[in-house]
């Protein structure tokens, strides 16, 4: 059975999703991905997963760096999932952030942040599983999501 790849695309842009940048670094450089393809995946441990495209220049850095940090946006921070999600060459520059517990940047205003090690990678066709084990967390309850539906942003509202 063959696959429609655009029609295949457009029912997967049916599923609403949070939107992260996925942040490394080793050594002097450092670098970031807008990613989509994230998910918890345990608790104990505490262990999440990212997808991250073949083709990413971001991989080899993660793979040196053995540890990478998830940003979770904020729903006023549409520019910023843009601005890691272009090609452009040096992505930190001029991004307000600091370093992590284990040297990674953390995203200023973000709803969330998780600072991980690189525990296990897998093949996933055209992308990488990476499955991260969480050495740090911080939670901003006053932020609500950024969220992504149907190639398209928007914010979260209750159902009452």
């Amino acid at each position: 059975m063959t696959i429609d790849a655009a029609h295949f695309r457009r029912a997967l842009g049916r599923f609403a999703s949070g939107v992260t940048v996925v942040t490394m670094a080793f050594g002097e450089e450092v670098s970031g991905i807008t990613v989509s393809a994230f998910a918890s995946l345990s608790l104990n441990p505490p262990l999440v997963l990212v997808c991250i495209d073949k083709s990413s220049s971001t991989l080899g850095l993660i793979r040196r760096g053995k540890s990478f940090a998830v940003n979770i946006l904020a729903s006023d921070q549409r520019d910023l999932s843009n601005h890691f999600a272009s090609k452009q060459p040096d992505k930190m520059a001029g991004i307000p952030h600091r370093v992590g517990q284990l040297g990674n940047p953390i995203l200023h205003g973000t709803q969330a942040n998780l600072e991980c090690v690189l525990r296990e990678e897998f093949d996933g066709g055209d992308h990488f599983i990476l499955i991260g084990e969480v050495h740090a967390v911080e939670v901003d309850e006053a932020k609500t999501p950024l969220l992504y539906y149907s190639s398209q942003y928007g914010s979260f509202e209750a159902l009452t």
